[in-house]
């Protein structure tokens, strides 16, 4: 099966910044998307922003000119640079990846989800 594990959480006051990491482990043979979304108390998950293999990125509208998805192919990494945070950025940031996996004559795409690591930005 597919692994993703997130790092690069913390606790950080408003006007800071963190990176996210995020790796895919396990017997994959393409990844499509990755993204970032995040799950904040009492709202519903939500996309903050995610990047296609070929690097076409998209960003939810509070965080452009703040937020920076990339990743690298190679070693099935997703990371999420983030500055100027704001409380309200505050939430578990949930790593998600659309991967192939399986026999070459069977190959299949599933949706994998990570644990989610835990930012908060303090005012």
């Amino acid at each position: 099966q597919v692994q993703l594990v997130e790092s690069g959480g913390g606790s950080v006051q408003a006007g800071g910044s963190l990176r996210l990491s995020c790796t895919a482990s396990g017997r994959i043979r393409s990844i499509d998307s990755m993204a970032w979304y995040r799950q904040a108390p009492g709202k519903q998950r939500e996309l903050v922003a995610s990047i296609t293999r070929w690097g076409i990125t998209n960003y939810v509208d509070s965080v452009k000119g703040r937020f920076t998805i990339s990743r690298d192919n190679a070693k099935s990494t997703v990371d999420l640079s983030m500055n100027n945070l704001d409380p309200e950025d505050t939430g578990v940031y949930i790593c998600y990846a659309d991967a192939q996996i399986g026999p070459v004559e069977a190959v299949r795409t599933y949706n994998y989800w990570g644990q989610g690591t835990q930012v908060t930005v303090s005012s």
